[in-house]
């Protein structure tokens, strides 16, 4: 496809299809093909991160959804799971999310939910690329949309998410950190989190259009990692930019991926009875993890990366847990999208049900060394047809002889390779991951 990408649309600001033009004929398109199938005029609601390009683009979108006859209702700054929340609730045609993600603020991306909260299909977004072929047409006058504020959108989801922790558990006495990577969740994780009676210090909450996820959040995670040990405090807990992903920091300042988090889920809902199945990780998932699924009989399978790959997967499979090393992780009995609020409030039920600290629950995985490196290719180039890499590939496999793995993984937004490699030895997996990404960089050399 042209515009859509592993998680929607995303680029620079200010540069195609990131435009306001591309932008309000994608929300003209978008009303078309999911609006208008409806049986009364049409609701969608928008979304957004902290971004500064929020605005414009925010407006782009409405302009176009409201050329074509839809209803539209603003929540502002809104997680990303909370926009999917609330396409739900809503009885929306459509949520849209104004957001790049863990991207630095000059970028900025859009992607859609569906009225069941989940991502939508490849084939919807195929159908909206071909409508966006088509010319612009707007409504007559009488039936052009109309723009309102949804109201409390932040406290209908700030509920939402504190109801998803049992009610014998609360959080008094407990000493957290919290990083919303001044993003989507500086005004909600807090109050979710104070409310069930925690004892905050929170940093990465005053955004202003350009901070957002620099230097702090699920993809920079040192600024939690000192903050947690400047202050003594039991975990750590980072968000990234529209809130979708979770990372944690024990009170030791280690990091706990998303790797770690989900195996800490499962294995305590397994105790509970409540394991419906077992857990879907994606082929860059470590090792470790696969391994202590496996010696607690929990089966593990792989999907793409992707967590709309995970979701299917998940679904396919009928279980209800599943995610990312990077921290999207979907509890499907509460979300159907990764939440990192909403996770975060799961193990933290772990913690307060077993009595164990955060370090002690993360011990029960032992991580694999493993490296990526990514490595620059020329846009079309096709790794699987290039003989010196397919043999380069077997080659490093038949060293590791069953000992680890290798990966490549095209990016889904840069034109990179990622190569990967994880073993036993972390000597060996340096080594195979520099020598497979030379032989990479050869073959597939940027002209």
């Amino acid at each position: 496809m042209k515009f859509f990408g592993t998680d929607g649309i995303r680029g620079h600001m200010g540069e195609e299809p990131i435009t306001p033009s591309t932008v309000m004929k994608l929300g003209w398109a978008l009303g078309n093909v999911l609006g208008n199938n409806a049986e009364s005029r049409g609701k969608i609601i928008i979304g957004k991160d902290t971004r500064v390009s929020g605005y414009l683009l925010e407006s782009a979108m409405e302009a176009g959804l409201i050329s074509a006859g839809i209803d539209v209702s603003l929540l502002g700054p809104m997680p990303t799971p909370g926009i999917a929340y609330l396409a739900r609730t809503a009885r929306a045609q459509a949520g849209v999310v104004i957001s790049a993600s863990h991207n630095p603020y000059y970028d900025n991306g859009i992607k859609f939910f569906s009225p069941a909260g989940e991502k939508l299909p490849d084939a919807t977004e195929q159908e909206i690329e071909n409508m966006m072929r088509q010319p612009a047409k707007t409504v007559d006058s009488r039936d052009l949309g109309k723009a309102t504020r949804y109201p409390d959108a932040a406290g209908r989801y700030i509920e939402y998410c504190k109801a998803t922790i049992a009610n014998h558990v609360t959080l008094d006495g407990l000493n957290i950190v919290l990083d919303c990577a001044n993003g989507a969740s500086y005004h909600i994780a807090p109050s979710v989190l104070s409310e069930l009676g925690a004892r905050l210090h929170v940093i990465g909450d005053k955004p202003d259009g350009f901070n957002i996820n620099e230097g702090f959040g699920a993809t920079a995670p040192a600024a939690l990692q000192s903050a947690v040990l400047e202050q003594g405090a039991d975990l750590g807990i980072a968000l990234d930019g529209d809130g979708d992903r979770l990372i944690m920091v024990d009170h030791q300042g280690e990091i706990v991926n998303g790797d770690k988090l989900i195996l800490i889920m499962a294995l305590a809902r397994a105790r509970r009875g409540e394991l419906q199945g077992g857990v879907v990780g994606t082929v860059m998932s470590n090792l470790g993890m696969e391994q202590a699924f496996r010696v607690n009989n929990i089966e593990f399978v792989r999907a793409a990366v992707g967590d709309r790959y995970v979701l299917e997967m998940m679904k396919k499979n009928g279980w209800q847990l599943g995610g990312e090393a990077s921290g999207h992780i979907i509890c499907l009995d509460k979300s159907t999208t990764g939440d990192g609020i909403v996770a975060a409030l799961e193990v933290l039920q772990v913690m307060h049900d077993s009595g164990k600290s955060l370090t002690e629950l993360a011990s029960e995985m032992d991580t694999c060394p493993q490296m990526m490196i990514n490595v620059e290719i020329a846009r079309g180039f096709d790794i699987a047809t290039n003989t010196r890499i397919t043999e380069a590939v077997a080659g490093v496999e038949a060293e590791l002889a069953g000992r680890g793995r290798v990966v490549l993984r095209p990016s889904g937004t840069e034109p990179l390779i990622r190569v990967m490699i994880e073993g036993v030895d972390a000597a060996e997996v340096k080594n195979q991951c520099e020598l497979l990404a030379d032989i990479v960089r050869e073959a597939a050399a940027v002209n």
